[in-house]
């Protein structure tokens, strides 16, 4: 189950004795605990009903303990299990998964990676419990998601807005959702969010940011990528090097990719690339046609020498700072 359908049966109040909720995107886990631990017991009953453990910190009989045990005042008790990935012996689990209790909701939150459910234990858990796989979000999955979430908010946003913030923020949900927390502090419901909102609440520019620094390299657009690099110059702790060598690097990755899949179809192309239209897939047209795949593997060649300076590895000795490393590498790139 995904953690939507997870969340309605639970806003119907049909609980199950067992939610096992594991996966790389630790949102969707949060999500779905901080909800049953918000809202299953009422306030007076989670004095003596609820309980919350850390993987590091209990043991199984404690937990198993706790779980038999019957709740007070209350047709429930819930018992949580957070960073379940750090119990030393989860599996010990298993015979109370076998038989849980009908009167315990447990659940177990398990971060930043998947259990293996075809191990004895795992065959169990999906046996007995609901079962929140939460994978994390594919690049052109995030900016849909963001229009939802937004919906769901009562505001709307441009397309163009969207995808800025998908771009800008990757895929990490958690830290997008901070970031839309205020664009839902400072604009009023059923406001539509433009360009200047996402510039003005969250900081990102529209003329001034990484993508638009990709698609000036792309375009080999001199004059454009030199203001971007002056821009990001003037505040580098907001704008790393680090962080724009990554950035390229997986941009002209995907310029490689498209060289090698130049004769697929259009789709295929887009789902290879993990593109959302094929208005970006323009972009890596025109980029590809600046950049033969040799030229590509000789910018990548650059992006890892500079990878290697961002880290402080400089075989040269020089002590040249970050801002001017970037200036360097972006008139290497362009002159390739």
């Amino acid at each position: 189950m995904d953690a939507n359908q997870i969340l309605q049966q639970l806003k119907k109040k049909e609980y199950q004795p067992i939610y096992f909720l594991h996966g790389n995107e630790s949102y969707f886990i949060d999500q779905v605990s901080d909800y049953i631990e918000d809202h299953v017991l009422s306030e007076g009953e989670k004095s003596f009903n609820q309980t919350i453990f850390y993987g590091k910190e209990v043991d199984s009989k404690t937990l198993i303990d706790t779980c038999y045990r019957y709740p007070m005042m209350s047709p429930y008790q819930v018992v949580l299990l957070k960073e379940a990935q750090e119990m030393r012996n989860l599996k010990a689990l298993q015979p109370y998964v076998e038989k849980p209790v009908a009167s315990t909701i447990l659940v177990i939150c398990h971060k930043h990676k998947k259990l293996n459910l075809n191990s004895g234990f795992g065959k169990v858990l999906k046996k007995q419990a609901t079962i929140l796989d939460a994978k994390k979000m594919y690049d052109n999955q995030v900016a849909a998601w963001i229009q939802n979430y937004l919906k769901g908010k009562s505001l709307n946003i441009q397309s163009a807005a969207a995808q800025l913030v998908a771009e800008y923020l990757g895929t990490d949900l958690s830290k997008i959702t901070n970031a839309l927390e205020k664009l839902l502090i400072n604009l009023p419901a059923k406001s539509t969010i433009t360009d200047q909102h996402i510039e003005q609440h969250i900081g990102i520019s529209k003329d001034y940011n990484i993508f638009e620094l990709q698609k000036a390299l792309g375009f080999r657009d001199v004059l454009k990528a030199n203001r971007i690099v002056n821009y990001f110059m003037a505040d580098i702790r907001r704008h790393s090097l680090i962080m724009v060598v990554s950035s390229l690097y997986n941009y002209f990755s995907r310029i490689l990719m498209f060289h090698s899949l130049a004769q697929r179809s259009e789709q295929e192309i887009l789902k290879t690339l993990k593109l959302s239209s094929a208005f970006f897939l323009r972009e890596y047209r025109q980029s590809a046609r600046n950049y033969p795949s040799a030229k590509v593997k000789s910018v990548i060649g650059i992006l890892k020498e500079y990878d290697l300076k961002s880290k402080g590895i400089d075989f040269n000795k020089t002590n040249t700072g970050d801002g001017e490393l970037m200036k360097e590498m972006v008139w290497k790139i362009l002159h390739v």
